[in-house]
């Protein structure tokens, strides 16, 4: 049987069927190389007479105890997790240069070694030393984590079955460098088979692994997309350098809700957790001005309030600008041609600017009413109440449809000192405890009722 050769891309990890010095997905040169196969397959496409084990079936009734969790103390990253981390999981972590991964990863480290889990730190970036002068400056020198400085998977593994620890975090899994392929450390054939070799490991011999995961400049973790399909979670690092808010969240979850999220505060000694993350992105919230709404939405199973802002002004240019920060410009793009061909409202020869404070990214729908009562507010120079807070779904018909979980929206606004409420008419949102509650059903009426336009 003739050998079957296969090439990928080293930076976007496309698959090709030959060489050639430029890849035709993302224009690179110099970067395709051959992959070499984790393991030999089988000589022969049947696996002729010889017989396996029966394989022990059960039912969808069959009981069976719940995984083993270890809560490390950090609530924000516990709820992240689903409850604690579980035993023999294997979880990927990935962020931005500089956000703070390894900070959160060590602080993490040290929770779950001091409530009894023996555990091990290998860092593939830095010194020991590093390490230990980071765990010093965040206070965490006590401590009982073992380090090592180590790129070669082999002494890795070899380290981990002789220490038998209960967690391993590997700092990051680019730098791990495996003697069976042929590439670079940090191409895709070495990021795969390192990935394999870890999660198989953490299964086979019941250890929790945490891989850190450089990502792309589209915010992707870098490497094969088969990294990720290959762990029982994928938690992302997000924040804006600008800002001391971060956001741990779970976007795989084979243990626990996705789309959950942890805040951080990123302080001097380290990576504090936010309990009440809503007060926080609305602590900077000065005197309401025009343009600026307050978003009550839903991060996994927790309500999030959050500060809209929105400035329209007359554009110099032929081609005016629609720029969005921390929300989907695509979506942006159909509000405002919802707003001019539903309601006659033009923002033709009007520059468009849209930003969600706090560096807080939001992609649920929900969203759709706030985006346009800032940008309703800031083109008719009309703030909106302070106490108010907005949220619905608009439909290309301009209808407004309603969202889910709104009675805790409204809870979670309450509790912050808000007494009103824009809504979409409709769905079971209660009487909102006393808040007073203005329902609509499609936005020519409110935008007729709220700015008095139309």
């Amino acid at each position: 049987m003739a050998k079957t050769t296969s090439f990928s891309c080293n930076a976007c990890g496309a698959v090709h069927s030959k060489w050639s010095g430029r890849c035709d997905a993302c224009g690179e040169w110099n970067s395709i190389v051959e992959d070499a196969g984790i393991s030999t397959g089988p000589a022969k496409a049947s696996l002729g007479n010889a017989k396996g084990k029966r394989v022990p079936l059960t039912n969808l009734t069959t009981e069976e105890a719940p995984p083993q969790r270890t809560m490390s103390g950090l609530a924000e990253l516990d709820r992240v997790l689903g409850g604690g981390l579980v035993e023999a999981s294997a979880l990927l972590v990935g962020g931005d240069p500089g956000i703070g991964k390894s900070t959160l990863l060590l602080q993490a480290a040290a929770a779950f070694a001091r409530k009894g889990l023996k555990t091990i730190y290998v860092s593939g970036e830095e010194a020991s030393a590093q390490v230990r002068l980071r765990a010093e400056r965040l206070g965490l020198s006590d401590a009982p984590v073992q380090l090592a400085a180590e790129t070669n998977l082999r002494d890795i593994l070899t380290t981990i079955e002789a220490e038998r620890p209960r967690l391993v975090i590997i700092d990051s899994i680019q730098t791990m460098w495996s003697d069976s392929v042929g590439s670079a450390p940090g191409s895709v054939s070495q990021v795969r088979a390192a990935a394999h070799e870890l999660t198989s490991f953490a299964k086979r011999a019941g250890v929790s692994i945490i891989l850190v995961g450089h990502v792309t400049k589209d915010g992707q973790i870098a490497g094969p997309r088969v990294v990720e399909h290959m762990v029982d979670t994928v938690l992302y690092f997000e924040g804006e350098r600008g800002h001391q808010f971060r956001i741990l969240r779970a976007v795989k979850n084979r243990f626990g809700p996705a789309d959950e999220i942890g805040v951080f505060e990123m302080t001097g000694g380290g990576l504090s957790e936010v309990l009440n993350p809503s007060a926080l992105f609305l602590s900077e919230r000065g005197t309401p001005s025009a343009g600026s709404v307050v978003f009550s939405g839903i991060e996994g199973t927790r309500p999030v309030l959050v500060e809209l802002q929105a400035l329209v002004a007359p554009s110099p240019h032929s081609q005016p600008r629609r720029a969005v920060v921390g929300w989907d410009g695509a979506r942006l793009a159909m509000i405002l041609a919802v707003l001019e061909a539903r309601c006659g409202i033009p923002f033709t020869g009007l520059d468009v600017y849209l930003n969600v404070a706090g560096g807080m990214k939001i992609s649920e729908p929900a969203a759709d009413l706030a985006v346009a009562a800032a940008l309703l507010s800031a083109r008719e120079d009309t703030a909106l109440p302070a106490d108010t807070v907005v949220f619905g779904e608009i439909s290309l018909s301009a209808a407004l449809r309603p969202v889910g979980q709104s009675e805790n929206r409204l809870k979670e606004a309450q509790k912050l000192g808000f007494s009103s409420a824009i809504l979409p008419a409709g769905g079971k949102s209660g009487s909102g405890n006393g808040m007073n509650l203005t329902r609509v059903s499609d936005l020519t009426g409110f935008v007729g009722d709220i700015f008095g336009a139309g």
